[in-house]
């Protein structure tokens, strides 16, 4: 990167020239700009109040079940699986105003003149690298706090996290009466593992005159829970937390905090939250997020608990019918979702937490009167109603209603992907050509949209037995965008269906020079290798790379116990699969496992598992194999 040194100073005549616009933009160091990430985390002495019982608290409620990743030797779909709804925006009051800046007694020099232009102009023109590091040295010079913050932001947005640091140091110390000042450097110290030198900072904010403590609690959970150094986190917020043993808030920081990674204290931390405060519902439902992956019956056995003695809990009951979902009882979960519609018949959010709940169950009667019925209330984005049910429909082969439903959807972020499941219900019907004439008809409003457009037709093709035909629809895409990583793996894996090994490999291989994060291109590969007993040292390689960065995977974790097969480690492919099977019992795992447990000679296990499957998902193409395989 160019330092300024490397550019040759202007004329006196033009540093006169721009001086009124330095003048200009300096006054604009003074206005708000926008608010860095680490800003945004960091504790605010102005944060919104802790939510009280009967309040919900995003980071303590269950997860519902995420959309599993596709299987690794097909083209990637979009993931069918409804998702939640969007928690509601969290009010902050906003900050009192703030003093106005000593500002240092600096002359406007011509060289601070042309490093302050330079910084401005390399920002204008998108260097940013040089923007920020002008700035920074501005920053030094002057201490002034409008440049050190905006070294500060525009160091942020280069990504140069030292940089800014600096900066907001300089910030902070020349405008010490600054909460922005004060939140930038709390945000960034914590970003970079500086827990001694935040600590003073927190306990200030703490001790504060009119300090809402509870309120810094609940967001020092939240922030000190994202950082890097979980163990010097956790020892920050315990000493934090130590002065304060009589407030629940303290307690749940921790146990926050310690979830990452001291389970056993997390549990003895918000356990003692509720000892203190019992009705408080976000605790309950911290200590159920807390026991979740270990076991849902002992989730479920505090909620549960928590329900007995405070029946009217809204949010407890709706994550206790979510993880009655995950068990599959979904009888249980049917008498959560009518007492819940029936409490709170006008609130949109639980009949919507409800819809999808019921959708998520397969409950379809329970799923549409929902969200019909949301279609009626105050709900903003009425289009993704309108999905919901166009999904409901087409599960249920309903294919005219899907049709209308998916046609209603007339604008927003679902409308092109109402077209596309539009298009896919047309080739469900068998009217392949309208289906593709439908995508040629929509507007794509952006090169991805139409790489989206284009996925969905090669995928009809697919669908309806013209692999080759997909495969030259992608390949033409490819001509014109070389570097897409959806059209490289889609494009790979009709390569896969057509035996055509050499083009699968060179363009999985593209991708991982392109994307080496991406976790789909190394099972891709990995798997289709192993399942042609081709150079199995690799494709374990492979695999495990993948096993990586996605553990919890289960076409991965699949993928792993396959290639184990093929290397004759018959007893650790077992165990793989049934993990993977456990965690999502796909046909395409249920035929692998079937096949690995046949040749270990448990055929029983073996023909039960793939007759379920085959009762499930009879067309499944690699299950078939795998029966005719074994003469089933």
């Amino acid at each position: 990167m160019p330092s300024v040194t490397d550019f040759a100073p202007v004329s006196r005549r033009a540093q006169i020239m721009l001086a009124s616009a330095a003048c200009m933009a300096l006054a604009a160091c003074a206005q708000t700009p926008p608010q860095s990430q680490a800003a945004a985390d960091a504790p605010k002495a102005e944060a919104a109040p802790a939510p009280q019982a009967g309040q919900s608290t995003q980071a303590a409620a269950p997860k519902a079940e995420a959309p599993a990743s596709q299987t690794p030797a097909q083209p990637q779909a979009q993931a069918q699986a409804p998702a939640a709804p969007p928690p509601a925006p969290v009010v902050r009051i906003a900050p009192p105003a703030e003093p106005e800046p000593k500002l240092p007694n600096q002359d406007l020099t011509d060289a601070i003149l042309y490093e302050f232009l330079l910084a401005e102009i390399a920002g204008q023109r998108g260097n940013v690298g040089l923007a920020a590091q002008a700035y920074a040295d501005l920053a030094k010079r002057t201490h002034d706090p409008r440049i050190a913050r905006r070294a500060a932001e525009i160091a942020l947005f280069a990504r140069m996290n030292k940089a800014a640091l600096e900066s907001a140091r300089i910030w902070y110390e020349a405008d010490p009466g600054s909460s922005r000042a004060r939140q930038a450097l709390i945000g960034l110290l914590i970003a970079a593992n500086q827990f001694d030198e935040v600590e003073p900072l927190l306990r200030n904010l703490l001790t504060a005159k009119d300090a809402d403590t509870t309120a810094l609690f609940a967001q020092l959970g939240r922030t000190l829970s994202g950082a890097a150094d979980k163990a010097g986190a956790l020892r920050l917020m315990q000493r934090l937390a130590a002065d304060y043993p009589a407030l629940p808030q303290a307690h749940v920081a921790v146990a926050q905090v310690a979830a990452a990674g001291d389970e056993n204290l997390a549990l003895a931390e918000v356990r003692k939250a509720r000892e203190l405060r019992p009705d408080w519902e976000s605790a309950a439902l911290l200590e159920a997020q807390i026991l979740q992956p270990r076991s849902n019956k002992e989730a479920l056995d505090v909620l549960k608990d928590f329900l007995d003695r405070y029946p009217n809990s809204r949010e407890v009951r709706i994550n206790y019918a979510r993880t009655l979902v995950a068990e599959k009882r979904m009888d249980e979960a049917r008498v959560q979702f009518q007492s819940l519609v029936k409490n709170f018949p006008q609130d949109a959010e639980v009949v919507y937490a409800v819809a999808l709940l019921s959708l998520q169950a397969k409950d379809y009667a329970q799923a549409e009167t929902n969200l019909r019925r949301l279609l009626e209330l105050d709900v903003r984005d009425k289009n993704q109603i309108r999905m919901y049910l166009g999904q409901v429909a087409e599960e249920q082969k309903h294919y005219a209603d899907a049709l209308q439903w998916y046609g209603q959807v007339d604008g927003g972020e679902q409308y092109l992907v109402a077209r596309i499941r539009y298009a896919n219900v047309l080739s469900q019907q068998g009217r392949v050509d309208a289906a593709r004439a439908w995508l040629h008809d929509t507007e794509a409003k952006d090169t991805q949209s139409g790489v989206q457009l284009a996925l969905a037709e090669a995928q009809i093709l697919r669908d309806n037995n013209d692999v080759k035909g997909g495969f030259d629809l992608l390949a033409s895409m490819l001509e014109r965008m070389p570097n897409n990583p959806d059209l490289l793996y889609d494009y790979a894996m009709l390569a896969e269906r057509l035996d055509r090994m050499e083009v699968l490999e060179t363009n999985l291989k593209k991708l991982i020079e392109l994307r080496p994060e991406n976790a789909q291109a190394y099972n891709a590969l990995g798997y289709s290798l192993a399942d042609r007993n081709m150079r199995l040292p690799e494709a374990r390689a492979l695999i495990e790379k993948a096993l990586k960065l996605a553990p919890d995977d289960a076409f991965i974790i699949d993928s792993m116990g396959w290639v184990l097969y093929r290397q004759g480690q018959v007893k650790e492919a077992i165990e793989y699969l049934q993990k993977a099977f456990a965690v999502r019992p796909d046909a395409e795992i249920a035929a692998h496992l079937g096949e690995v447990l046949w040749s270990s000679g448990d055929r029983a296990s073996a023909v039960r598992i793939l007759r379920e499957a085959k009762d499930k998902s009879p067309e499944n193409e690699t299950l078939q194999a795998t029966l005719k395989r074994l003469n089933q």
